[in-house]
């Protein structure tokens, strides 16, 4: 056997070790949450959503109270695209890479929101163009220098798609290894959004017009060219008529090397019980893969935020994810996921220091009293 065909069966061994070790949420440990939910001095449910991702926290950890998330670490995966050649944005090409030297020098906006929360930053080059210079902070899995044009043919071949989703998988391994107990995605790539687009009209089966936005702020003109340029790729690889390709062909013919190893990381984490904060749409299109590979790899996931893009909320209401921030963000990076972690760590904080009705000794409702509780009005 080959060298090659070697680093195949590793991959392959690696993913599919993956996705067997990838179990549904433990329904003991989430009717202790929910009775433990019921015993904490506030009405019930007045926490709302917080209170239930607490429950579906404890049945990813298997325990109520589940650990805290917390130190978190935001992966910011970079690739390029061959589809930029399309005219999609104005942006040049260069800019991935210049970014990524920003991210490394503390500079970006995802930066400043993971000092307010505490988060570490780990920027990895799965596929930039360009070559990149050492530095801390920065991990190297370079792929490929990105993808081919989508429009043309397969984005990328199916070895280097499993390539990107094996490397996902070993960054969350490597940050969970670390001392990790949250992970966030992270992403960086000029022309990633028109990808995505692909990928969340590929698996949702909703015309281009529906899931494609304006990205970095394009105008009319650009928009309408962008979205025809992805109905053109999704009728060259045969997804305008109904899916019947395997996930990871889908990914190959029209995703990024980003959306590939982000599904990875989050396959990694929901393997070793650890929950991912999502951020925008191109998280959205790399979880639909993920998804579609294991479905049980949702009971990890949550969505920190919906983007302004509009394949995202068509991608978080195919995957059943509610977002936990609506402020009409579309940076990527990784900024939507860390200003919801701060919730994320909240839901579970009160299942470790709220006190219950009995150790606090105050007084429940009493039967007829509706939704009145002891001491309020």
């Amino acid at each position: 056997m080959s060298w090659a065909s070697d680093a195949r069966k590793d991959s392959m061994d690696l993913i599919e070790e993956t996705l067997a070790s990838i179990a549904p949420l433990d329904e003991a440990a989430m009717r202790d949450a929910r009775d433990h939910q019921a015993r904490l001095t506030k009405p019930p449910g007045a926490l709302g959503v917080l209170e239930d991702l607490s429950v579906r926290l404890a049945g990813l950890a298997g325990q109520c109270p589940p650990p805290r998330p917390e130190p978190a670490a935001v992966a910011v995966f970079a690739a390029d695209h061959g589809v930029h050649a399309q005219g999609v944005t104005p942006w040049p090409q260069e800019v991935t890479a210049q970014m990524v030297a920003n991210f490394l020098a503390g500079g970006a906006v995802v930066n400043a929101f993971a000092a307010q929360v505490g988060a570490g930053v780990a920027v990895i080059d799965i596929g930039v163009a360009g070559e990149l210079d050492a530095a801390p902070g920065l991990l190297r899995r370079k792929i490929a220098p990105g993808t081919a044009d989508m429009t043309a043919g397969p984005a990328m071949t199916m070895d280097k798609a499993r390539s990107a989703v094996e490397a996902g998988i070993e960054v969350a391994r490597e940050l969970v290894a670390s001392g990790a107990r949250c992970l966030l995605t992270g992403d960086m790539g000029i022309a990633n959004t028109t990808a995505s687009a692909a990928l969340i009209a590929a698996f949702t089966g909703l015309p281009p017009e529906l899931v494609t936005g304006r990205g970095t702020g394009i105008d009319d003109a650009t928009h309408e060219h962008k979205v025809e340029v992805v109905r053109t790729a999704l009728a060259r690889h045969g997804f305008l008529d109904g899916l019947d390709q395997e996930p990871m062909e889908v990914l190959a013919a029209v995703g990024g090397l980003e959306h590939a190893a982000i599904a990875g990381f989050v396959l990694g984490a929901a393997a070793l019980r650890v929950p991912v904060v999502l951020d925008g749409v191109i998280a959205g299109a790399a979880v639909l893969v993920a998804a579609a590979l294991s479905p049980d790899v949702l009971g990890a996931c949550v969505a920190g935020h919906r983007s302004a893009e509009p394949g995202h909320t068509a991608a978080i209401e195919a995957l059943g994810l509610r977002p936990l921030v609506d402020l009409e963000l579309r940076l990527g990076e990784g900024t939507g996921a860390l200003l919801a972690l701060p919730l994320v760590q909240g839901a579970v904080r009160v299942l470790h220091e709220v006190a219950t009705f009995d150790s606090a000794g105050v007084s429940e409702k009493s039967a007829g009293a509706g939704g009145q509780s002891a001491g309020r009005p």
